[in-house]
């Protein structure tokens, strides 16, 4: 399945878990004696934003399909995002939970990915840069093919 698209880059299994381990650390270290408000930006989490639908590329309008269900007035925030990619989805989002009132918003993401950033965004902690291409595997899909694999591919797609 995979043979008819050029694989541009790899992250296997191991340097994921050691990265998000290294993440981990990061934040335990910086919020001690602290609990930050931790807000998922996936299918299935805390809030529910989508762009892509069955594209390869954003459409540029976001929805907010699932907003926060509890106060983060005072708190510290960190939105958790698996891929930023053009920023649009989490600029919306920053400005969102801003209107909040928390303490402080930090940015999560395991993928900077930098090829269509249009929008600049400050990324607190985050795994992986990668320059191009489509990321697929280790939850991330393209139309809903490749969400399976253990690992992370960079692919060159040709619609």
């Amino acid at each position: 399945m995979i043979d008819n698209y050029n694989i541009l880059k790899k992250i296997s299994e191991e340097e994921i878990q050691q990265q998000v381990k290294k993440i981990a650390r990061d934040i335990t270290n910086e919020y001690q004696n602290r609990e930050p408000v931790l807000i998922g930006v996936l299918n299935g989490v805390f809030v529910w934003l989508a762009s892509y639908g069955s594209k390869n590329v954003s459409s540029g309008e976001i929805t907010l399909t699932k907003d926060i269900e509890l106060s983060i007035k005072g708190k510290p925030v960190i939105i958790i995002e698996d891929i930023i990619d053009t920023g649009l989805t989490l600029s919306y989002l920053v400005r969102h939970i801003k209107e909040g009132e928390p303490e402080s918003v930090k940015v999560c993401a395991l993928i900077n990915k930098l090829e269509r950033r249009e929008k600049e965004i400050e990324i607190d902690y985050w795994g992986f840069e990668i320059k191009k291409g489509f990321v697929v595997g280790y939850g991330l899909d393209y139309n809903e093919k490749f969400r399976y694999l253990p690992y992370i591919l960079s692919l060159e797609i040709k619609d």
